[in-house]
Parts: C-alpha cells; sequence; structure tokens
C-alpha cells in the first residue's frame, strides 16, 4: 500500500502552501451576471498568424461586449520553443491589430492582480496542486527513461496498439514506496504522472459553444502533469491558471478537441468548476477545387506580419475577420455602414463549426471599402507611417509636403460613391506617384494614332491652357481641340458609326493624360493639372511632345 502523506512529503518537502491559501489570493472577481472571463495564452514561438487573431477577436468581443475582463497569458513551459523577444513581438503585433487586453503580461512585467502571467513563473503555484494530487491518490511519480518509452512506443505501435502511457504500459502507477523510496534516493529523475480512471470503453456527451454536442471518449492515459524539472505540461499548467485566473471560457483551436477528454478529467480531479469551450475550426484555403488548413510553410499569408507589410490597414483585418466570425455581419454591416464594428452583437454560436475559407480577394475588397471611408488625413497619416517602414523613399516624399499629399489623397473622396483606388498602403506609390516627377514614367502613346495627330493636340492644348479655367472651361476647350483635328465629341455618333472618325475627345484627354501623368489611368485630369500647377503641367507635356 502507497502512504500518499508520505508520498506527497517526500516529493514535495519545500510545498507548504495548501490549495485554500491559493483559493484566498485569488478570490472569485466581482462581475456583474454574465460577464466573460477569458484569454488569449499564447506560445513565445515568434510566429503570431492570423488564427490568433480569429481566436483573440473572439475572446476580446465575448469578455468586451459582456462587461468582461480579458486577459493575456504566456505559456511558455515548452522552453525549447520560446523564441527570445518573442513576447514583445506578440504584444505588440496583437495590440496593433486592437486587441486590448484588460490584464496580463506586457513587455516588462505584469498588469494585474491574477499574476503571475507567464507560466514558468508560477512553478509553486503548480506544485501545491500537484501535491494535493498525491495527496488524494490521482498522481504518482514515475521514473521510466526516454530509453524505456521509446521502447515501449515500438512495443505499441508493432501490436498495433494505441500508443500511451496507460494499463499494462503504465509500469509506475503501482508501484511500492520501496521501490519509490529507492528510486529518489538513487537521484533518478522523475515526472509526475495523473493516474487516470477513464477508460476507452466509455463515452460521454460535451456540450462546446462551437462544435454543439459532442461524443466524447474518455481518457485512459497516465498523461504527465510535471516534467523533470518541475516545469508543468501545458494541460495541468492551463487547468490550474484557468481556475485560479477565474476563467470563465476557454477559446482555443479545434486542434485542442483530442486532449480535451484528459482536460475535463484533470478539472474533475483538482475539484474545479470546468469552463465553457470555444473551439475554433481552421482557416482554409482553395488549393485547386478541394480545400486545405493554412499553412506556415506554404501560405505567407498566415503571418501577421504579412498584412502589415502589404499594407492592409488594421481596420480592413478586423472588418474582415468579423465577417469570417459571424456570418450575420455583412448584413448588419450594410444596415449600419457608419458604425463602429463593435457595436455588432457578436456571438460564438455563429462560428463556423467546420471553419473558414481564408478569401483574399474578399479581404482585399473589404480593404478598398474600408480606405475609402477614411478621411484623406486618415489616409495620410496611415500611408506615412507605413511608407516610412516598408518604402521609406516614398515616406520621405509624403513627408516633404503634407498639405500637397493630402490634397492628392482628397481626390474623389467622401460623398456617395468615394473612388477605391486603394487596396492596401502598397497600392499607394502606384496610383500616386506620377504626382512626384521622379516617379513619373515616359509616356507611351497609342500605336494606331499617327505622332504628329499627338502633337498637334499637346501643341494646342499648350496654346489653349489656362491653369485658372474652371472644369467647364477647361472640357470645353478640350472638346474644341478634338472637333478642330477632325475627331468628335459625339460619343453616341462614334458608337454607332465608329469608321467615320478617326478618333473621339476620349482618345485626345488619353494624349493629355499620357503626356501628364505617363499613366493611361488616373483620377481626374483637370484636378490633376490643378494639383500639379501651370508650370509642371505644361513643362511635362512639353517634354512628352519632344519624344514624338
Amino acid at each position: 500500500m502507497i502512504n500518499h502523506t508520505e508520498l506527497a512529503q517526500l516529493l514535495f518537502p519545500q510545498v507548504t502552501d495548501t490549495p485554500e491559501m491559493l483559493e484566498e489570493r485569488y478570490p472569485l472577481r466581482q462581475l456583474p451576471e454574465g460577464a466573460v472571463v477569458t484569454r488569449m495564452a499564447p506560445s513565445p514561438t515568434g510566429f503570431v498568424h492570423l488564427g490568433n487573431l480569429v481566436q483573440g477577436l473572439t475572446a476580446e468581443r465575448m469578455a468586451h461586449q459582456s462587461g468582461g475582463v480579458l486577459f493575456l497569458r504566456v505559456e511558455d513551459t515548452d522552453a525549447k520553443r520560446e523564441v527570445p523577444g518573442a513576447v514583445e513581438v506578440l504584444i505588440n503585433t496583437l495590440k496593433h491589430y486592437g486587441i486590448q487586453f484588460d490584464e496580463g503580461a506586457v513587455i516588462d512585467g505584469d498588469c494585474g492582480r491574477y499574476g503571475p502571467y507567464r507560466q514558468r513563473q508560477r512553478a509553486a503555484i503548480y506544485h501545491v496542486y500537484a501535491k494535493k494530487l498525491v495527496l488524494e491518490g490521482k498522481a504518482y511519480p514515475c521514473f521510466c527513461t526516454e530509453e524505456e518509452l521509446s521502447a515501449m512506443r515500438e512495443q505499441q505501435e508493432a501490436e498495433k496498439e494505441t500508443t500511451g502511457y496507460y494499463g499494462r504500459y503504465a509500469i509506475w502507477r503501482d508501484r511500492s514506496m520501496e521501490d519509490i523510496r529507492k528510486a529518489l534516493d538513487a537521484g533518478k529523475p522523475w515526472v509526475l504522472r495523473f493516474r487516470s480512471t477513464g477508460s476507452i470503453e466509455n463515452q460521454f456527451k460535451f456540450d462546446d459553444l462551437v462544435k454543439g454536442k459532442l461524443t466524447v471518449t474518455e481518457n485512459n492515459v497516465d498523461h504527465v502533469l510535471l516534467k523533470s524539472d518541475g516545469i508543468p505540461t501545458y494541460h495541468f499548467a492551463h487547468a490550474v491558471d484557468d481556475h485560479l485566473m477565474r476563467t470563465t471560457h476557454v477559446v482555443r483551436g479545434d486542434e485542442w478537441l483530442s486532449t480535451l477528454p484528459f482536460h475535463i478529467q484533470l478539472f474533475q480531479a483538482l475539484g474545479f468548476k470546468l469552463p465553457k469551450y470555444v473551439h475554433i475550426g481552421p482557416l482554409m484555403k482553395m488549393e485547386g477545387a478541394s480545400k486545405r488548413k493554412l499553412s506556415k510553410r506554404k501560405d505567407p499569408e498566415l503571418a501577421l506580419t504579412y498584412y502589415k507589410a502589404a499594407g492592409f490597414p488594421v481596420e480592413a483585418v478586423y472588418e474582415y475577420i468579423m465577417t469570417l466570425l459571424n456570418s450575420n455581419f455583412e448584413d448588419w454591416r450594410r444596415a449600419n455602414p457608419a458604425a463602429a464594428p463593435t457595436d455588432f452583437k457578436f456571438s460564438p454560436k455563429k462560428l463556423n463549426p467546420a471553419g473558414n475559407l481564408f478569401d483574399y480577394a474578399k479581404l482585399t475588397d473589404v480593404s478598398k471599402n474600408e480606405i475609402a471611408k477614411m478621411s484623406a488625413d486618415k489616409v495620410y497619416d496611415l500611408l506615412t507611417e507605413w511608407a516610412k517602414e516598408f518604402d521609406p523613399d516614398f515616406g520621405a516624399k509624403l513627408e516633404s509636403d503634407p498639405a500637397y499629399a493630402i490634397r492628392i489623397l482628397s481626390i474623389g473622396r467622401g460623398g456617395k460613391k468615394p473612388r477605391k483606388d486603394l487596396a492596401t498602403w502598397k497600392d499607394a506609390k502606384e496610383y500616386m506617384g506620377f504626382f512626384y516627377d521622379e516617379y513619373l514614367s515616359l509616356p507611351a502613346f497609342p500605336e494606331q494614332f499617327d505622332k504628329a495627330v499627338i502633337a498637334s493636340v499637346l501643341d494646342k492644348f499648350l496654346e489653349s491652357y489656362d491653369c485658372a479655367d474652371d472644369s467647364g472651361v477647361w472640357f470645353e476647350k478640350v472638346k474644341a481641340i478634338t472637333e478642330e483635328i477632325g475627331f468628335t465629341t459625339d460619343m453616341k455618333a462614334y458608337k454607332a458609326n465608329p469608321a467615320a472618325f478617326p478618333g473621339t475627345v476620349a482618345d485626345v484627354s488619353a494624349f493629355l493624360r499620357l503626356a501628364v501623368t505617363g499613366k493611361s489611368n488616373s483620377p481626374d485630369l483637370y484636378t490633376v493639372m490643378q494639383i500639379l500647377g501651370s508650370q509642371r503641367t505644361t513643362a511635362r507635356i512639353r517634354a512628352a511632345r519632344s519624344l514624338l
């Protein structure tokens, strides 16, 4: 027979705190009825991905629209995977995308009374509950070596059995106190294992807020709770932390569903109330005719750094993620075009249980709409901030004359149908670069027109051009040139009989547009000339004329 009191003292002689003391140290939160307390609990691997944002936004909406709390906990129990500086990258990236935490890990420490919020700093807390489990006969030390475990795994695979430490393979589960003392006295390293009472012959029902009612098979594996260095596994740490931090809802990817039986069993063994679970499906993309999960190795768009570098505004990414999370968000947005996205009543029950298809084209459309809604001043600020980091030369141009850049960005902005030229900040240089002489391209005039005709148009325009003209007078002069060279201003007549005319007023405008902007497509040409001013406009037309 095992003397559990003696065993607990042998394994944890330094532990003097009790679970009751910790319950007092981390009291129940005083929050409104129905308030959600949830967390983001990533590992500090240095890679912050779109899935983190999906989970973070789900957790943030559930917490804040219920008057609850969102906290950040860093799950750094796996030291091998930790990347230096990863916590800072994580915090800054999530903040950039609007995930604001009420408490938790911050760059230089912790903020909140339920810390520490980094799991490696909570080892003493986990040992209190580890000792409790040993005292109650629910956990035991295992002295198996890596070689023994590998041999066990090979045997299980050879005999086509489920791999794991269970049943006849759990060789330290019922060892005597004498064997345990002998191993301890010999200085053998040990891990603490959970004594499972489950059977794979048994199933039970479980209600997930996304997946609905699930049929779950009991866990029969004696999983590791504490590793040989005394640091807990994720499974044990998250159960203790979620209880003491008073988490009501756990939001996580559905890849964790396989561990759910063990987690439920562990909460029950510890005497903790089980939180509600929100298991989110994966983000997928089309590959040919089939879907697959977004991959860190294959898909650069999985990394959140991709969207910042590509120049997608935070507002656009946020809006797009909301369309993925709740299918009724788009209907709500159409009915509330000017409302803040946080006004939308988010529901985890409207998440797609199977996961969502990531649609880059749709993100681009959402981004065009978001940028079109912004003021020119805001576009300037966000564009300049992006350009200073990712295109410093362009950023310097924008900063050299803010009023000039804002005037350019004001073209077609506002009104019922604003222009939608920009999908990302990366598009801006191509869209507006011609306003800066250094980025102006040489015009490539259409070859079907005689160069002499194009030259004549440019000459006649220079003769009549007056920067003081309003847009109506300006266009009348363009039409006069059109008729003077034998082209037509009657577009209906041209469409009815194109062969009757060598060209139209649209062609004449195109010649001028190419001469002034170097592009066949640009914003309103009259406005472009007004912003460039008379001197630069005429200089560009003369330079283009010299090429003919």
